[in-house]
C-alpha cells in the first residue's frame, strides 16, 4: 500500500539494529515503520516495558516500502527480527505460512477480553492468536465545509445513528455534480493499491460477505455483492468521481481532495496531522454511509512474534505490554490512530490534533463486526486483493457488467482460497 495510504510519511531514521533476532535471554528485536509520530509512541511503550521487565528492546524503524521484503527475506534467512508491525490484511498469509509465533500458551487467561471482538478476530488464525491489535483506523468521510455549503449542502450527519443512506449519498452526490465545474467532482475514494480492500466496506454495509463462515470459500454472488457492485460502479457512470479515481490509479484519492478537486474524501484519521498543517479552508469529517448496517474497513497493524524467535516468553510479555491501556492510549492520541482495547473505546480517546473529530472515528469504527474483520485476516487474502483489483478495475472503466463482474470475484475467491 502506498505511504500516503499506510500513514506512512515521515519516517524515523533506523538507530542501527540489522533486525535479527540476538538470542539473548533478555534482548528483543523489533522492526516497524511509522509517522514520526508513531514512532515517539512504539518508543515511550518500548521504554516502559523496558524499564518493567529489565530487558532491552533492539528498535529497527525502516520505509515502509521495505519493510515486507527485508521480513521475507530474513525469514528465509534464519534471522528475522522477534517482533514486527504487520497490517491486518496481511497478518493472515504470515500466520497461515507457519511463520508466526502461537501466542495461546503464552497469554494470561482472560487477556483477549482487553480488546474489542472486531480487533480479535482480526489476529486469529486456526482459532489461536498469532498476533495482538496493536490499533486500527477507518474510513470516514472529510469534508470541504466552503464547497458545500456553496452547493447547498448543510445538512452534515453529526451522530453516527444519523449516517447518510446509500440513496442520501446519491442525492448529495447528484446536487455537487449539477453545481461543480465540469472539471470537479463530487467525492473520491480511498480504494487504490492494497486499498482496494475499503471497497469491502460497501459489501458489509449492504449486510454481504466476500467469504464462507469458515474462510473456505467465495460468499460475494448475492445480492448484496451484486448491490455493491452496481453502486460503485455508477459512481464512474455518474460522473460522481474523477475518471482515475480507479483501484490501479497512481493518484491516491486523498491528493484530489487535497487538490480542491473534489469537496468529499473517504480517509482514516491518520491523515488529520498532515491535513490541518496543510489545508487552508475549513474542513471537517462524517460517517461513512449505511445501507442495511453500517460497514467500514478494518485497517491499522497488529504486532506479531516470529515463530523462531529464541525467546518467545518475552517477545509475549512485550506485545501484552504495548496494548496496555497508558501505552495504547499514548499511542493512539499521538498518532491519530484508533484503540482496539475495549475499554478506551468505551471511554474515547482525544486525538492531540482535532480532537473534535475522534468522535467521529471512533464510532465509523465501531460500524465494523468481527465477521468482516475476520475475512479479512483470511490467510488468502493476499491472492484475493489481486481478485478485487482485477475485477473492479472491469467494472469501474472497462465496461463489465454486474453480473459478470460478480462471478468473475466468486470465481477468483474460490481460486484463492482453494
Amino acid at each position: 500500500m502506498p505511504a500516503a495510504l499506510a500513514g506512512c510519511g515521515g519516517f524515523s531514521t533506523s538507530d542501527g539494529s540489522s533486525g535479527g533476532a540476538s538470542g539473548s535471554a533478555d534482548t528483543l528485536t523489533l522492526t516497524t515503520w511509522g509517522t514520526d509520530a508513531e514512532i515517539s509512541g512504539l518508543r515511550a511503550a518500548v521504554s516502559r516495558f523496558e524499564e518493567g521487565s529489565g530487558a532491552t528492546v533492539s528498535l529497527n524503524v525502516v520505509p515502509y516500502e521495505q519493510m515486507f521484503s527485508n521480513i521475507d527475506a530474513q525469514i528465509q534467512a534464519g534471522n528475522p527480527p522477534d517482533v514486527f508491525r504487520v497490517p491486518y490484511y496481511t497478518f493472515g498469509s504470515y500466520a497461515g505460512a507457519g511463520q508466526l509465533l502461537d501466542l495461546s500458551p503464552h497469554l494470561e487467561s482472560g487477556f483477549a477480553d482487553r480488546f474489542t471482538p472486531q480487533a480479535w478476530a482480526a489476529v486469529q488464525n486456526g482459532g489461536s492468536p498469532y498476533g495482538v491489535p496493536h490499533h486500527t483506523d477507518t474510513s470516514a468521510i472529510l469534508l470541504n465545509l466552503p464547497a458545500l455549503e456553496a452547493a447547498g449542502i448543510t445538512d452534515i450527519p453529526t451522530r453516527l445513528e444519523d449516517a447518510w443512506s446509500w440513496d442520501d449519498l446519491a442525492a448529495v452526490a447528484t446536487t455537487l455534480r449539477a453545481s461543480l465545474p465540469d472539471d470537479q467532482y463530487p467525492f473520491a475514494y480511498n480504494w487504490q493499491g492494497n486499498g482496494v480492500t475499503r471497497w469491502l466496506s460497501w459489501l458489509f454495509q449492504a449486510d454481504g460477505r466476500f467469504l464462507t463462515e469458515d474462510l473456505s470459500g467465495p460468499a460475494i454472488d448475492s445480492e448484496a455483492g451484486r448491490a455493491a457492485v452496481e453502486l460503485t460502479q455508477s459512481f464512474f457512470t455518474q460522473g460522481w468521481v474523477p475518471p482515475n479515481d480507479t483501484v490501479t490509479s497512481s493518484t491516491y484519492a486523498q491528493d484530489t481532495w487535497y487538490a480542491r478537486t473534489v469537496p468529499m474524501v473517504w480517509s482514516g484519521a491518520f491523515s488529520i496531522p498532515d491535513a490541518e498543517s496543510t489545508l487552508d479552508f475549513e474542513w471537517g469529517a462524517t460517517f461513512a454511509p449505511q445501507r442495511v448496517r453500517g460497514g467500514g474497513d478494518f485497517g491499522g497493524n497488529a504486532l506479531v512474534a516470529t515463530a523462531g524467535t529464541a525467546n518467545p516468553e518475552l517477545a509475549a510479555a512485550l506485545l501484552a505490554s504495548v496494548t496496555e491501556e497508558e501505552s495504547m492510549r499514548q499511542f493512539c492520541e499521538g498518532a491519530s490512530l484508533l484503540p482496539t482495547r475495549a475499554d478506551l473505546v468505551e471511554q474515547g480517546i482525544t486525538f492531540d490534533v482535532r480532537p473534535d473529530l475522534a468522535p467521529v472515528f471512533l464510532g465509523q469504527a465501531s460500524v465494523v463486526r468481527a465477521q468482516d474483520s475476520a475475512q479479512v485476516a483470511s490467510p488468502d487474502m493476499a491472492s484475493i486483493i489481486t481478485v478485487l483489483q482485477d475485477q473492479l478495475e472491469e467494472a469501474f472503466v472497462g465496461g463489465q457488467d454486474v453480473a459478470t463482474t460478480v462471478q468473475g470475484l466468486s470465481d477468483g475467491i474460490a481460486d484463492a482460497v482453494r
